[in-house]
């Protein structure tokens, strides 16, 4: 096969197909031999769902979008890197002309060429194209897997950049998935006072707590029948008491998607916090308005990655401020990507990065 690529029909249909080699038309994009690919709750989403908000599968698709490899091809043009070089692939690719872009917000180009967002093919494949610049060289010190994993953390830098994250403030991380844990070990890295970490699951709690965080919390559940807004402020106050936070935080990092977690985080943040919706979770969810004038909170919501998250994660976790080894839980062959997106899919409690290799 010359480029077997792991392509979503339909719906809830996948298929290994082989492709064309791509060949390169701009001369300042690479060819990438893909090494590693870690599966994304969006990736699970198309393959199920078929569209996330605005973005709708049309066709069929390639999926995978957290991808490290070795550049095998360069364009004319490009003078950053070589055959040979190892990368890790930050996978949208903005316009650098539109207003956005422009003016430092690339993250927000309306003509963002992203992997595995329709229309546009994902990195699961043994090739890929990207743009050079783009395309980040890794220290020695770094393993393919770990490069792939620079994904995730930019992603959780990113969340700290929207927050304005300072030294000595105190953060709420609501949610200890992937990119939950992720950001609270950033937090840490960044010197944040105190970073409380929130899950149902106790054993998601367990993974925060060996990252570092200070304090764990698990909300109880509200009764049958009773009003998610008092009950939301009842734990948060419970919280605040129990963790000695007074007011509250002066950064809330929603990284769960979940209704009552966002109505908590609402709650437990002090006057004047920032509160920052990263989860996806429903599309629209009963919110408390009011308490947010009321505190005078910022509001503020976090996509993808913002201009130097893909350099700062790569420090932070060649540094070994960051270790991402630990989150790897399972790995598969390149031939069984359908198994690993049917153990994603699952949701099991022990299941956290699942990785993919990529094509020999």
């Amino acid at each position: 096969m010359e480029n077997p690529s792991f392509v979503l029909r339909t719906v809830k249909d996948v298929v290994i197909e082989d492709r064309p080699k791509p060949e390169l038309k701009d001369p300042y994009d690479v060819i990438v031999h893909v090494a590693q690919t870690g599966i994304c709750g969006s990736d699970v989403h198309y393959w199920q769902r078929g569209r996330i908000g605005d973005y709708k599968l049309t066709g069929p698709m390639v999926l995978g979008h957290e991808s490290s490899g070795v550049i095998v091809e360069t364009g004319s043009k490009v003078t950053n890197l070589k055959p040979g070089d190892r990368v890790a692939m930050e996978p949208g690719v903005p316009c650098c002309r539109c207003d956005y872009c422009r003016k430092g917000a690339y993250h927000l180009c309306g003509h963002m060429v992203f992997a595995a967002t329709p229309p546009w093919d994902g990195t699961l494949a043994k090739y890929y194209v990207n743009a050079a610049d783009f395309c980040y060289k890794v220290p020695d010190s770094m393993n393919m897997e770990e490069a792939a994993m620079v994904e995730p953390v930019s992603v959780a830098c990113a969340i700290a950049k929207t927050a304005d994250l300072r030294a000595h403030q105190t953060v709420l991380v609501l949610g200890c998935g992937p990119i939950g844990v992720l950001s609270q070990a950033v937090a840490k890295a960044y010197g944040a006072k105190a970073v409380v970490a929130v899950d149902v699951v106790q054993s998601r709690l367990e993974v925060a707590k060996s990252y570092g965080v200070d304090h764990t919390f698990t909300p109880s559940r509200a009764e049958t029948g009773a009003d998610p807004m008092e009950h939301a402020e009842k734990v948060a106050q419970q919280m605040k008491e129990q963790l000695g936070m007074g007011d509250g935080f002066d950064v809330v990092l929603e990284c769960s998607g979940a209704e009552p977690c966002v109505q908590l985080g609402i709650f437990a943040a002090k006057p004047g916090a920032t509160f920052v919706q990263a989860g996806m979770g429903k599309e629209n969810i009963q919110f408390p308005i009011t308490a947010v004038c009321i505190r005078g909170l910022v509001i503020r919501g976090s996509i993808r990655y913002l201009p130097g998250c893909y350099p700062a994660a790569i420090d932070l976790i060649s540094s070994g401020q960051i270790d991402v080894k630990r989150l790897v839980t399972n790995r598969f062959k390149f031939e069984q990507a359908e198994e690993a997106f049917e153990l994603v899919k699952a949701g099991r409690q022990d299941v956290f990065k699942v990785m993919i290799a990529g094509v020999q």
